[in-house]
C-alpha cells in the first residue's frame, strides 16, 4: 500500500512538473513577444528619428501618443512636454508663449487652435516662426480617431521659390521692357509691320499698320487676315501670302483707297519665319507707303515725255508749216478763180486742205496724248500699232540724214503694256539713236513673235513661253563694254555733261520689266547698236478690226430736227451750223449759258442740244447741260470741245455723262453723235 502511495506520489510529481511547466509555457512566449514588439518599435523609432521632418500623433482625446527626434531639432519643444499622454494644449502654449503665432490675446490664440483641432479635419498651413524659419504643417486624421501631423521645414525651399519667383519677375519685367523698346521702335519706324501666322491669322501688328486697315494693335491681333484686309484686298495678296508660307520671300506692290478717297500705293516685302527643318512657322510683313515715290516717278517720266516733246517739236513744226502752206495756197487759189468754178476744179482744191486739216489734226491730238501721258494702264493692243503710232510722230522729227525704216505688220501679235508707256520707250530710243549717228545713218524697228524654250527663258530672267520681240537698230557709233553693263542705271550717260539726264533707258528698264518681260542689248564700237525688247505675247483675234478704223457706212441725215448749237465763237459757231444745216436739221443758234437755258427751257419743239464746253462766264457747258438735263430729260444733249484735257478747266469734272466730240470733226463723226443723242 505504502508503494502504492509512492507511486501514486511520484506520479504526482510528474503531473505537477507538468502541469507547472504548461503554466510558464505562455509567460514566457508572451515575454518574447513584448520584446520582439519593443524592438520593433525601438526600430521603428529610430527610422522616424532619421527622418529630417517632425512627426507626431495625437490620440482622439488630443494626447500625444507617438512623435520623433525632428520635433525637437526643428520646432525647440522642451523635452518636459515631449511625452506620452502629453495633452496638446501644452505644445500650442509653448509656442503662443514665445510669440510663434504672434501678437495677441495667448489664451485666445490657445483656445481657437484647441477648438479647431477637435474638429480633426485635413489642414495644412505654412508658419513663419520669429526666426525667420518656415514650417510647413500637414495633418492627416486617422479611422480610430486622432490624427499624424507632419512638420516640414520648407525654409530653403520657400527663399529658391521667392529667388526664382524674383528672378521670374526681373526676366518678365527685362521682356516686357524689351517688347516696349520694340513696340516704341516698330511704332515709330515709317512702315507697316506684321507678323502672320498660318491661317493667315495675325499675331503682331504696329501702330502704323494696325491704323492703316482701321484697327487698334490690341483689336488687329488674333484676327484672320481675311476679316481685317477685307475680301476684296485678301484675294488680291492670297496668292502672294501662300506663296510666302511655302518658304518664298515674296515682293509686290498694291493700291487701296485712303478714308479721305485719295488713292495709296503699298509695297509689301513677305518674308518666311522658317525652322532649321524646314518648316514655315510664319510670315514676317513689311510695307512701305510708295505713294510718293509712285508720284515722283510719273513727275520724272512726264519730265522725260517733256523732254522728247520738245525734241518732236522741230519736226512737227515742219509738218505743220508744210500742212499750212497747202492750205494757204489752195484757199489763195480759190479765191483768184472768177465764176463759175467748176466741182472739179473746187474739189481739187479742197481736197487737199481737208487732208492737210485732218492730218494737222491727228498730229495734234497724238502729240498732246503723249505729252499729256496717263498712270500706268496696261491695255491689250496691237504693238504694230503702237510702233506705227511711234513712227508718225518720228517722222518729221529725226533729220533727213537717219533713214526709218519699220518693219511691223502682223496686228495679231498684242502685249498687254500701257501704249503711251511703250510709245515713250521708242522715242527715248530714237533719239538716242540720232545722237549716236550725227552724220547720219539708219533706224530701224522690227516686231516678230517668238516662243522662248526654258535655257533661253531662263537667260532672260523670265518664264518660258511665247514673246512678242521688238527690235530697235541704230548704225551709230555703238559702246564699249563697260557702257553696256551701265546703260540702264539711273543718271549713266556718254552724252556731254548737260546734254542728258541718264534716266531715258533706265525707265524704258523700268518699264519692261514692270510689264513683265525683258530686255537685251548688243552693241560694238563702230557697228551700231541693238535693243530687243521681249514682252509677254498675247494672240490678237479679228485683228483687223482692232484699232482706229473710219466706218465708211452712209452719213445719217436729220430730217429738219430743230436743235440748239451754243457757241461763243463766231466763226466756229457758223462753220458747225452749216455742217448741221446740211446733215438735214434745223439749226438755233446761242452764244452764251443764259440765251442757252432760255431757249432750252422755252421751246417744246427742242429736239437736242449741242454745246461747247468751255464758255464765257460762269458756266460751262457740262454744268449748263446737267441744268438743261434736270429740267428737259427728254432732250438729246451732246458736247464738243477743243482742248485734250477739258476737266480741269470744267471745274475737274472728268467723269461726263453726255458724248463729247473732239474739234475739228468731221461731217460723219457730227451724224454719229446726233444719231445717238436722237435715238428715241
Amino acid at each position: 500500500m505504502f508503494k502504492s502511495y509512492r507511486n501514486v506520489a511520484s506520479s504526482l510529481r510528474v503531473r505537477n512538473k507538468a502541469v507547472a511547466k504548461a503554466s510558464i509555457a505562455p509567460y514566457c512566449s508572451g515575454m518574447e513577444e513584448t520584446k520582439q514588439l519593443k524592438a520593433q518599435i525601438d526600430l521603428l523609432q529610430a527610422a522616424l528619428d532619421h527622418i529630417n521632418q517632425g512627426f507626431t500623433v495625437f490620440d482622439s482625446d488630443l494626447r500625444l501618443v507617438a512623435w520623433n527626434r525632428g520635433l525637437y531639432d526643428m520646432l525647440d519643444m522642451p523635452e518636459s512636454i515631449v511625452r506620452r499622454g502629453a495633452h496638446l494644449e501644452d505644445f500650442i502654449r509653448v509656442n503662443a508663449e514665445r510669440g510663434e503665432y504672434g501678437p495677441g490675446d495667448i489664451e485666445a490664440k490657445i483656445e481657437r487652435r484647441i477648438e479647431r483641432a477637435k474638429l480633426f479635419e485635413p489642414h495644412y498651413f505654412e508658419r513663419i516662426r520669429p526666426n525667420g524659419q518656415i514650417i510647413a504643417v500637414s495633418g492627416t486624421p486617422l479611422p480610430q480617431g486622432g490624427f499624424v501631423t507632419i512638420y516640414s521645414d520648407v525654409t530653403e525651399e520657400r527663399q529658391r521659390q521667392e529667388k526664382l519667383e524674383r528672378t521670374v519677375e526681373e526676366r518678365t519685367h527685362a521682356l516686357q521692357q524689351s517688347e516696349d523698346w520694340l513696340r516704341l521702335v516698330t511704332d515709330n519706324i515709317p512702315a507697316l509691320i506684321a507678323y502672320l501666322s498660318p491661317g493667315p491669322v495675325f499675331r503682331f501688328a504696329n501702330r502704323r499698320y494696325a491704323d492703316w486697315f482701321g484697327h487698334s494693335i490690341v483689336s488687329i491681333a488674333g484676327r484672320p487676315a481675311r476679316d481685317i484686309v477685307g475680301d476684296e484686298l485678301f484675294a488680291e495678296l492670297e496668292p502672294h501670302i501662300n506663296r510666302a508660307f511655302e518658304g518664298n520671300a515674296v515682293s509686290y506692290e498694291y493700291q487701296r483707297e485712303r478714308l479721305d478717297g485719295t488713292m495709296a500705293y503699298m509695297r509689301s516685302t513677305l518674308i518666311p519665319d522658317m525652322t532649321i527643318d524646314g518648316r514655315t512657322l510664319g510670315i514676317f510683313v513689311l510695307s512701305l507707303d510708295a505713294s510718293d515715290q509712285k508720284a515722283a516717278e510719273a513727275a520724272l517720266v512726264q519730265s522725260q515725255r517733256m523732254d522728247a516733246v520738245g525734241k518732236l517739236t522741230g519736226g512737227l513744226a515742219h509738218d505743220f508749216n508744210n500742212l499750212l502752206a497747202i492750205m494757204m495756197g489752195n484757199l489763195l487759189t480759190l479765191g483768184r478763180m472768177e465764176p463759175p468754178v467748176g466741182k472739179e476744179a473746187l474739189d481739187s482744191k479742197i481736197t487737199p486742205m481737208l487732208e492737210a486739216a485732218k492730218r494737222g489734226s491727228d498730229l495734234i491730238q497724238r502729240l498732246l496724248a503723249f505729252s499729256r501721258g496717263k498712270p500706268v494702264d496696261p491695255q491689250k493692243v496691237p504693238v504694230s500699232d503702237v510702233i506705227g503710232s511711234a513712227a508718225r510722230l518720228l517722222e518729221g522729227s529725226l533729220p533727213s540724214s537717219i533713214t526709218l525704216t519699220i518693219d511691223a505688220e502682223d496686228r495679231c501679235i498684242g502685249a498687254l503694256i500701257d501704249p503711251t508707256q511703250m510709245e515713250t520707250t521708242f522715242i527715248n530710243m530714237a533719239f538716242n539713236a540720232r545722237d549716236a549717228m550725227p552724220d547720219g545713218g539708219s533706224f530701224s524697228i522690227a516686231l516678230r513673235a517668238t516662243d522662248l524654250d526654258s535655257q533661253q527663258a531662263q537667260d532672260l530672267s523670265v518664264p518660258a513661253g511665247e514673246y512678242a520681240v521688238i527690235t530697235v537698230a541704230d548704225t551709230g557709233s555703238g559702246m564699249d563694254e563697260d557702257s553696256q553693263l551701265k546703260i540702264f542705271e539711273p543718271f549713266f550717260t556718254t552724252k556731254a555733261f548737260g546734254t542728258g539726264s541718264g534716266l531715258g533707258l533706265s525707265m524704258v528698264y523700268g518699264f519692261i520689266q514692270q510689264s513683265g518681260g525683258a530686255i537685251q542689248v548688243r552693241s560694238k564700237l563702230g557697228e551700231g547698236t541693238a535693243l530687243t525688247i521681249y514682252l509677254p505675247l498675247v494672240r490678237l483675234q479679228n485683228a483687223g478690226d482692232i484699232g482706229e478704223s473710219e466706218n465708211k457706212a452712209s452719213l445719217k441725215y436729220g430730217s429738219g430736227e430743230l436743235l440748239l448749237l451754243i457757241e461763243d465763237d463766231p466763226d466756229v459757231s457758223k462753220t458747225i451750223a452749216d455742217q448741221l444745216q446740211n446733215l438735214g436739221f434745223a439749226i438755233l443758234k446761242a452764244e452764251n449759258a443764259d440765251d442757252a437755258r432760255q431757249l432750252a427751257l422755252d421751246l417744246p419743239e427742242l429736239r437736242a442740244v449741242l454745246s461747247d464746253i468751255i464758255m464765257p462766264g460762269q458756266t460751262n457747258g457740262l454744268k449748263l447741260a446737267r441744268e438743261i438735263r434736270q429740267n428737259r430729260p427728254e432732250l438729246g444733249i451732246a458736247l464738243m470741245t477743243g482742248y485734250a484735257d477739258w476737266s480741269a478747266l470744267a471745274d475737274n469734272s472728268s467723269i461726263c455723262e453726255f458724248p463729247v466730240l473732239a474739234k475739228p470733226f468731221n461731217d460723219f463723226q457730227l451724224a454719229e453723235t446726233l444719231r445717238k443723242i436722237l435715238q428715241p
